[in-house]
């Protein structure tokens, strides 16, 4: 993989405007505006040492909700089949997404043409949970040859501009945590009554365990 377009992509991640406006100038409007979100949430892109330890991919985009080891490819042809060296990695991916629970990603770029000219594909794995998990059926995965092998298409990935689009749409709080956190708040103060709470004074002894002088008042009312 040239380090040209690794480092092109890594700096659209990253969300430096030099970078995005880079590669958004024979994008449609509706592209050029997805793309730009990246530049709000953008993510803190660092290479893989030696660009490839097994499994940890050619660059790793994190941020604070999420993060993603990501395959960097590179072709002239919209299809590049897995084999050798290139199937290992694939397999180190898969490996090392259920050890860690990650979500490793293929960016692919394809060559010579105008517009959004990268398309990004999920590896699957069986441990996600979380956003990712929620993430996943939104990303296509690689799809496979007549011999159920895994390969790049790059007509069937999803658009960069889209993934952008996707991630960069995400809640700071998911709604499904934000409601348990209510509940569990609101169990909380059903527990105390809130008639008794009021009588304790604070005033005087303000170092007194206010749960137990609590539970000496209702077995006195037994």
């Amino acid at each position: 993989m040239s380090s040209k377009y690794e480092r092109e992509l890594r700096l659209v991640l990253a969300g430096l405007p030099k970078g995005v406006d880079a590669i958004i100038k024979s994008c449609s409007e509706l592209q050029k505006a997805r793309m730009k979100l990246i530049e709000q949430r953008p993510f803190l892109v660092v290479r893989a040492a030696g660009s490839g330890i097994e499994g940890s991919g050619d660059l790793l985009a994190l941020r604070g909700d999420i993060c993603f080891p990501i395959e960097v490819k590179s072709s002239k042809e919209a299809k590049l089949y897995l084999s050798g060296r290139t199937l290992e990695q694939y397999n180190s991916l898969v490996y090392e997404g259920n050890r860690s629970c990650l979500m490793p990603l293929y960016a692919y770029r394809l060559k010579g043409i105008r517009g959004d000219s990268w398309r990004i594909f999920r590896v699957g794995t069986k441990s996600l949970h979380g956003k990712l998990r929620k993430l996943a059926p939104s990303i296509p995965s690689l799809p496979l040859t007549r011999n159920g092998k895994p390969h790049l298409n790059w007509e069937k990935g999803m658009e960069l501009n889209e993934f952008i689009a996707l991630i960069c749409s995400m809640p700071e709080t998911p709604a499904g945590e934000l409601s348990a956190l209510q509940s569990r708040t609101k169990a909380l103060s059903d527990d105390i009554d809130r008639d008794e709470f009021d009588q304790i004074s604070y005033d005087s002894e303000p170092r007194r365990d206010i749960l137990a002088e609590l539970q000496q008042r209702r077995l006195r009312n037994l």
